[in-house]
């Protein structure tokens, strides 16, 4: 017999394809992957990812009252690179030191060819700026008896790094007067729901 929660999860997900049911997610920061690709030199990129990701994920009935709210460690960056993460990292780039967290706020969701889109509030340096990102549910996980439903989600998006005053080396990195993104983010998570998560092991 199927749990009841479980079973609730499956209704909801039949009657509202490409969603979970309804509830509050919490992001696992074991099984969430930000990467990001970044153009070098016009015809180059880095690629790179961040290791640290907390988040909550807020699913609705409405899709006007779905949300998330992602906190990343701009000081988790790594490219495999000890020497080009510190300068990542410094004041000319990131700027961990001053502004240690990259945050992602949105609310609200559409649908879009694949999937959903979420307008959002990308804030890097203390900037913030509109960015929507585009995001499809990935399905849930089989059951564990006595452990809250996991699903998972892929995301992405593509930013202009002069918008959060990232410059250095501009023109020679992506060409200059080049108004086309030059940032390429990607994210997998799984999520647990929390307001199950009471039926947990302890």
């Amino acid at each position: 017999m199927i749990p009841s929660a479980f079973a609730v999860v499956l209704a909801t997900a039949a009657a509202n394809p490409g969603l979970p049911a309804p509830g509050t997610y919490r992001l696992d920061p074991t099984h969430t992957f930000v990467e990001f690709r970044a153009q070098h030199f016009i015809v180059g990129a880095v690629r790179g990812r961040f290791e640290h990701t907390t988040g909550t994920v807020i699913v609705a009935k409405d899709p006007a009252e779905c949300s998330v709210d992602i906190f990343i460690e701009a000081g988790s960056l790594s490219t495999q690179d000890p020497i080009r993460d510190a300068e990542l990292k410094a004041t000319d780039f990131l700027d961990a030191a001053e502004f240690p967290a990259i945050t992602y706020r949105g609310k609200g969701i559409r649908r879009s060819r694949s999937g959903w889109v979420i307008d959002g509030i990308l804030t890097i340096r203390g900037l913030a700026r509109a960015v929507p990102l585009e995001f499809t549910f990935e399905g849930i996980a089989p059951r564990r008896p006595g452990w809250p439903p996991r699903i998972a989600f892929r995301a992405s998006t593509a930013v202009q790094r002069a918008a959060f005053g990232i410059i250095r080396e501009l023109g020679d990195h992506v060409g200059k007067g080049a108004g086309a993104p030059d940032v390429w983010v990607a994210i997998e998570t799984e999520a647990l729901r929390q307001d199950l998560a009471t039926t947990a092991k302890n």
